[in-house]
């Protein structure tokens, strides 16, 4: 009976005793119990769970109640010392060890999902647009140095996103926008405008994959040879890119090609855990201890073990079933926009993105268009994007956007339940408002 007990406590035991020798976010996925057993028994490692320590620090990790440790899952002593981000903490064995494991199953999944070329990655409990002030703080010259006081502008090809504009404006750093052009249905931004907008003060220059229709994405390629020719520190915003093998291929040839120094994702938007976090890579292991020594003190290590549940409950084969699922529903949702397209005398904008579609609204009334975004809201369908012409045009990436539409995503994560549901609320809210 105690060799079959053993049989089955081995069974339980030997995912993590396979973690420990990998370092690679597993095939199969673990249990909940499996995950929960994981951080408990480092998070008990911990120093402040020593019954017989004296603890006379002014951040001994004291906690108020008891739903703080499940709430942490029991690092209450975060991650990381002060000015370090990644460094191992004295009080924190068992939460240095969970970071370390964490940061390699971060480089394994993004290794295994599209960038073999990177060496290294880290978990950051920020978010995209406080991510890329972190590199960016991290990545600027030395403005002590007379020769580079007056390097102090990045080249930004328009990005209609307000936390990454926030972000730079954070860091004190100026801003040149080079607007975006339409082609066709698309917004693009030419590589050659963004090279004739350098001057002497350029000392980075970002570019971005994933975004909403009618943007899309960067030259990523090019924009990586141009920084090396200019030897451009250059930061790629891959907010929720992972998904997609076809923007996970432009920043892998990015790097072949020429310079990159930090890719920055979203985890919430990729792998389906709580916002919070984001995965920041790099082709050089140099770079990215130079981010995380950027850190002003020490971190949540909620976030972190976010991802961590995440990697562990899907596994490769988990998360591979999230992506064959996202491009069906892809194709779904476009082949169900194009009926209501055909029915509205509107059609389907010729834009490349592999997880949104948009579709114009060039017979609404104008009038009509801000209510429809009400409309469906009403109706419980969120995440949908209405755009007015005459309203704003902050989100196309452009100043002369002139075709109404809406955007759906069937972003990682969606069903086709939601899709079907979201595109005949669509029609009945167009409905409502065309018939009041």
């Amino acid at each position: 009976m105690l060799n079959r007990g053993q049989l089955v406590l081995n069974e339980f035991l030997n995912p993590i005793k396979i973690l420990f020798e990998q370092k690679a976010v597993p095939k199969e996925p673990w249990s909940d119990e499996q995950i929960k057993f994981f951080l408990q028994t480092l998070s008990n490692m911990d120093t402040d769970k020593d019954i017989k320590a004296a603890r006379v620090g002014e951040r001994e990790a004291r906690i108020a109640s008891k739903i703080h440790l499940k709430t942490s899952a029991g690092f209450c002593h975060g991650i990381g010392r002060s000015g370090f981000l990644t460094a191992p903490q004295p009080k924190a064995p068992g939460g240095s060890i969970m970071y370390e494991i964490t940061n390699y199953l971060a480089r394994n999944f993004l290794k295994k999902f599209g960038l073999p070329n990177i060496k290294s990655a880290i978990i950051v409990p920020l978010c995209t647009g406080m991510s890329l002030a972190l590199c960016i703080g991290a990545l600027r010259p030395d403005w002590n140095i007379k020769d580079l006081s007056n390097k102090r502008t990045v080249l930004v090809p328009q990005i209609d996103h307000k936390s990454l504009i926030k972000g730079l404006d954070l860091m004190g750093i100026k801003r040149k926008t080079i607007g975006g052009k339409v082609f066709g249905d698309a917004v693009r931004i030419p590589v050659e405008d963004i090279k004739l907008s350098m001057d002497k003060d350029c000392f980075a220059v970002i570019s971005i994959t994933s975004f909403f229709p009618p943007r899309e994405h960067d030259n990523i390629k090019e924009i990586s040879k141009f920084a090396k020719e200019n030897d451009l520190v250059h930061i790629v915003i891959n907010a929720y890119g992972i998904q997609s093998s076809e923007w996970m291929d432009l920043i892998r040839s990015g790097i072949d090609a020429g310079r990159i120094d930090a890719v920055i994702q979203s985890t919430d938007k990729n792998v389906l855990c709580p916002v919070g976090s984001a995965i920041i890579a790099s082709p050089d292991k140099e770079i990215l201890t130079k981010i995380s020594q950027a850190y002003a003190g020490r971190a949540s290590a909620t976030p972190v073990v976010n991802f961590l549940i995440s990697m562990l409950s899907l596994g490769t084969k988990g998360y591979q079933r999230l992506i064959y699922n996202q491009q069906k529903n892809r194709k779904l949702l476009e082949e169900k926009m194009s009926e209501v397209a055909s029915k509205l005398n509107e059609r389907i904008l010729d834009v490349f993105n592999p997880v949104a579609v948009a579709m114009s609204l060039k017979n609404l009334k104008k009038e009509y268009l801000s209510s429809l975004g009400g409309a469906l809201y009403n109706l419980r369908v969120t995440g949908p994007r209405v755009y007015n012409p005459e309203e704003d045009v902050f989100g196309t990436c452009c100043s002369n956007y002139v075709t109404p539409y809406i955007v759906m995503n069937a972003a990682i994560g969606a069903t086709s339940e939601d899709i079907d549901l979201a595109v005949e609320r669509f029609e009945k809210a167009y409905a409502q408002i065309t018939h009041k």
